[in-house]
């Protein structure tokens, strides 16, 4: 029997925002700029798609990108468990 689902890459996808993981050095401009530690980013789960698709690690940080209705805005959550 052939199988008629065809995956969907929703890295791509028109209603998701970018995402990118940030290195480390980004990271710690972030802190910096934010002065805030890492614990105090939103979180989310190792079962979210999108961390799935970016084969992102617990601890990464995710930089999303969201259009708001004055212009783009950057927003960082931390992978976790």
């Amino acid at each position: 029997m052939v199988s008629l689902v065809k995956k969907i890459n929703i890295l791509k996808h028109v209603l998701v925002p970018k995402h990118r993981i940030l290195s480390k050095k980004e990271i710690a401009g972030v802190i910096e700029k934010y002065n805030i530690s890492v614990v105090q980013l939103p979180r989310i789960k190792m079962k979210d798609p999108i961390v799935k698709a970016l084969e992102a690690e617990p601890g990464d940080i995710l930089e999303i990108e969201r259009e708001g209705p004055s212009g783009n805005y950057l927003y960082y959550r931390r992978v976790v468990e």
